[in-house]
């Protein structure tokens, strides 16, 4: 049976889905619906009918892109046929769904329920830093949504404790802003411990939105219920499943 996070907050269909209830074995048992992850492409394909059917869409209904840790944004208005390199969706069409896949960074579903705009961010540390939440929102106002109306939740993703970072890494948030020395910890040693969900709010809400939440899940720490590239890393594991987040009109 599959296992759907969701957020009252959030009035349009969506869900934060687990990894339990997929067809995929071995490293990948569960729902993995990365296609980019070495899995058998069939079992990716039915995993991800199965998410389709719970949100009570057809597969081709269920839009992706090719997710390369950019600040870029598509605005789509029919299934696509080829996935174009962005991070980011938003759409006015009933009847499709957005959908980020992630293994650690943050997935963020966005709504103006009222003006019937969504939107779906695949926000990492780069994607965040570089504006990806702030250009979803653009794209979403540019659809007619409210910025003040719009509702983020950050789903499951990698938590502080779980995120150490070296000292180029602090400085590639801090250098231009330094106020986000605030999501930085002490670590061991010279590194950092980064609190990448709490820095996702603080950009969601600096943009301006109405509302903004974390569900509060680690990828990290519950292997049970999510895949995770640095857990799988740290275990020296050849590759990884990815979650996928969905919202749709």
């Amino acid at each position: 049976m599959l296992e759907i996070i969701t957020s009252d907050a959030l009035a349009p269909r969506h869900g934060f889905f687990t990894r339990k209830g997929g067809a995929s074995s071995g490293i990948f048992a569960g729902l993995n619906c990365g296609t980019g992850s070495t899995d058998q492409a069939e079992i990716v394909a039915i995993n991800r009918a199965r998410v389709a059917d719970a949100v009570g869409l057809s597969p081709d209904a269920l839009v992706t892109v090719h997710q390369v840790h950019s600040p870029d944004v598509v605005s789509v208005t029919a299934p696509l046929t080829d996935r174009p390199r962005a991070d980011a969706m938003v759409t006015a069409t009933p009847g499709l769904a957005l959908a980020v896949l992630t293994a650690d960074c943050q997935p963020v579903l966005f709504a103006d329920a009222k003006a019937g705009v969504i939107g779906a961010a695949h926000a990492g540390w780069k994607g965040v830093r570089d504006g990806v939440i702030e250009a979803t929102l653009s794209a979403m106002e540019a659809l007619g949504a409210q910025r003040r109306a719009i509702t983020a939740v950050i789903g499951p993703c990698i938590s502080q404790t779980a995120y150490e970072v070296g000292q180029e890494f602090y400085e590639s948030f801090t250098d231009d802003t330094p106020e986000a020395g605030r999501f930085f910890v002490n670590g061991n040693g010279d590194r950092y411990l980064f609190d990448l969900p709490s820095y996702g709010l603080w950009r969601l809400r600096e943009a301006g939105v109405g509302h903004a939440e974390w569900t509060r899940h680690c990828t990290y720490r519950d292997p049970a219920r999510f895949y995770s590239y640095r857990r799988t890393t740290h275990a020296g594991e050849a590759d990884y499943g990815r979650q996928i987040s969905v919202i749709r009109l």
